[in-house]
């Protein structure tokens, strides 16, 4: 990596990709991002440039090396995206996942550090045991309700509530409140759906959640955050909470949901959906390298135009870490990653993700207590048949249809 120390130098030569710019936004990489990920390697090596929605042009990151340069930087590499939404049209599509917002991911330095200091601590203090609790029987109550049918569709009826349930829990949010936040956060991270209209909706719910804990404090991750020393204001808490949501429903969701799709279409797990101690461990493991839930999420913003890999990147232009890319880049390996957790998908660096030690296990037991009542289950489609989310920012299924033998609901003490 070099770095400018001339202010001559600070000036970026044109780059000449940008008439070969990949769509991120396009239907064909959904469809197939590690064909794009190889395709883009084998043409621009480390660095390619992109389009993350029309006209807004960005550096993939598809090397695993450089990607950790890059995220251990943050000096060079900050994640603030205030200078390059100046110029961002209102209406991006992309704009209300990578806008500024005063809160851990989006900002860098002493700001930074106060945001990431009071999400840890919050975190830290979870009750994992009492969680584990939580997740089996909110998993045991949605099986439940279509056990009896022999069939479901496990994203709308099992992971989406089931993540959605476990974080309320976590911000011990009431159900009246939830249930705004639920269409609301729909709305922001659905590439159809009015992102702003959702984004508006979204900050209502979370300040009636914020006002109730300030009055009604409890053992859970928002009060925690409003009794921090950092005392935040407002705008502050409500961002807090939204990136709890954030990077709590939609990634927990997808990572249950693309596991359960390795188990169900892959025979190296398909063969012990039946038993198989490391089964659900090393289904995760693969899912994390390979689809991981947030393929494209790490996004910094040079200071200066700079030189990396014989490329120079932009000043205040997106520097997007494809973590789905680099973990499989073939200079440090590939195929199948038992046991191997070097993979990129809970980040790296200040901007690595502090509920790791949550989101895991939560995850594993969601798909065991699913395999546990239901070990018969099968897909009720051909896998090439299932579909894939548009987007660049994420990675998962539309949804994904079940059969099984119907069978009672079980007792819940």
């Amino acid at each position: 990596m070099s770095t400018p120390t001339d202010p001559a130098q600070r000036v970026a030569p044109p780059t000449p990709f940008d008439d070969q710019r990949v769509s991120l936004h396009s239907a064909e990489f959904s469809a197939d991002p590690h064909r794009a990920y190889r395709e883009m390697r084998n043409r621009f090596g480390s660095l390619a440039p992109v389009e993350l929605a029309p006209g807004v042009p960005a550096t993939l990151v598809v090397g695993y090396r450089t990607a950790l340069r890059i995220l251990n930087d943050p000096e060079h590499f900050p994640s603030d995206p205030r200078m390059w939404q100046q110029n961002v049209p209102h209406d991006c599509p992309v704009l209300p996942v990578l806008q500024y917002r005063p809160a851990a991911p989006r900002t860098a330095g002493a700001e930074h550090a106060r945001y990431r200091a009071a999400t840890t601590a919050a975190l830290d203090a979870v009750n994992v045991n009492a969680l584990h609790t939580f997740v089996e029987r909110t998993a045991v109550s949605l099986v439940n309700s279509f056990c009896s049918d022999g069939s479901a569709d496990l994203v709308s009826q099992y992971a989406t509530p089931l993540s959605f349930e476990i974080v309320n829990k976590l911000l011990g949010c009431p159900p009246e409140i939830s249930r705004k936040a639920a269409a609301a956060t729909a709305a922001v991270f659905d590439a159809d759906a009015d992102a702003e209209e959702g984004n508006r909706l979204f900050a209502e719910a979370v300040q009636e959640l914020v006002q109730l804990k300030q009055n009604q404090p409890g053992d859970d991750i928002t009060t925690r955050m409003v009794q921090h020393p950092a005392r935040f204001d407002e705008l502050e808490m409500l961002h807090q909470v939204l990136a709890i949501y954030g990077v709590g429903m939609g990634p927990l969701q997808s990572l249950v949901i693309n596991a359960l799709r390795l188990i169900m279409t892959d025979d190296r797990f398909a063969d012990g959906l039946l038993g198989g101690a490391l089964l659900t461990r090393d289904a995760l493991d693969q899912v994390l390298f390979e689809d991981p839930p947030l393929p494209n999420a790490s996004v910094t913003y040079p200071r200066h135009p700079i030189l990396i890999d014989g490329v120079w990147l932009p000043a205040h232009q997106p520097v997007v870490i494809s973590l789905a890319g680099c973990n499989n880049d073939p200079d440090v390996g590939g195929g199948y990653h038992t046991g191997n957790r070097s993979h990129l998908a809970w980040g790296v660096g200040p901007h690595s993700c502090p509920a790791r030690h949550i989101a895991y296990p939560i995850a594993e037991a969601a798909i065991e207590q699913l395999l546990d009542i239901l070990p018969d289950i099968r897909l009720a489609v051909p896998a090439d048949a299932l579909t894939w989310r548009p987007g660049a920012l994420h990675r998962t299924l539309a949804d994904l249809p079940v059969t099984f033998p119907a069978c009672a609901p079980l007792h819940l003490p």
